[in-house]
C-alpha cells in the first residue's frame, strides 16, 4: 500500500488500519441506497430512506431528501448500538493480530454465535429481521356495525419485542 504521507505521519500498520476503516464508510452507503432499512421501516423520513432513485428537481428538494436519508443512517446507527445485545454482533470488538490479518470474534461473540440466543436467553437477530419481528406489532380498531362502538386493541409484545422497546427507552406501547 502506498501513500504521500512519510512513515513518521503515518505509519505503514496505521495506513492499512485507516485503509480498512473505509468499509464503515462503504456499509454507510449501502444502507443510505436501502438495503438494510425496508421502506416499511421509513415513516420518519416517508420517502423510504433511499437515496437512488431521486425524483426530485429542485435543489432544495434534493438536499432535503439526503438529509433525511442521513438522519434515517443515523437513526438506524444509534439502534444497531442500543439493540447490539438482540444482534448477531460483537460487542467486545473483534481483534487483529496485524493490520492485515483478519478480525478475530471475541470470546463472547463465539459462545453468542454458537447458541444463537444472547445472555437474556432471547434468540439473535439480523438488524433486519429485528425490524420485521417489531412491525408484527399492531394497534387494531374495531367496530361492531356501522354505528357500533369501537374497540381498540394493542398486539401484545413478545419477549424479543419488549426487551427492544426496553433497550431504547419504551416500556409502553
Amino acid at each position: 500500500m502506498r501513500t504521500s504521507e512519510t512513515k513518521e505521519e503515518l505509519s505503514a500498520e496505521k495506513a492499512v488500519e485507516t485503509y480498512k476503516s473505509l468499509a464503515k464508510v462503504e456499509r454507510a452507503f449501502r444502507c443510505l441506497k436501502g438495503v438494510d432499512l425496508p421502506p416499511s421501516t421509513h415513516a420518519l423520513t416517508g420517502i423510504y430512506g433511499q437515496v437512488r432513485p431521486i425524483h426530485h428537481r429542485l435543489e432544495d428538494r434534493v438536499k432535503a431528501h439526503l438529509f433525511l436519508c442521513m438522519l434515517a443512517y443515523y437513526v438506524e446507527w444509534h439502534l444497531r448500538q442500543a439493540w447490539a445485545s438482540l444482534l448477531f454482533h460483537d460487542e467486545e470488538g473483534g481483534q487483529r493480530e496485524t493490520p492485515v490479518a483478519p478480525v478475530s470474534p471475541s470470546e463472547s461473540a463465539k459462545i453468542k454465535k454458537a447458541k444463537a440466543h444472547n445472555a437474556e436467553g432471547l434468540p439473535l437477530q439480523t438488524f433486519r429481521g429485528l425490524l420485521q419481528s417489531l412491525a408484527a406489532l399492531a394497534k387494531i380498531h374495531i367496530r361492531l356495525g356501522e354505528r357500533g362502538p369501537l374497540y381498540i386493541r394493542t398486539a401484545k409484545p413478545t419477549p424479543l419485542q419488549a426487551r427492544a422497546f426496553e433497550l431504547i427507552g419504551l416500556t409502553t406501547l
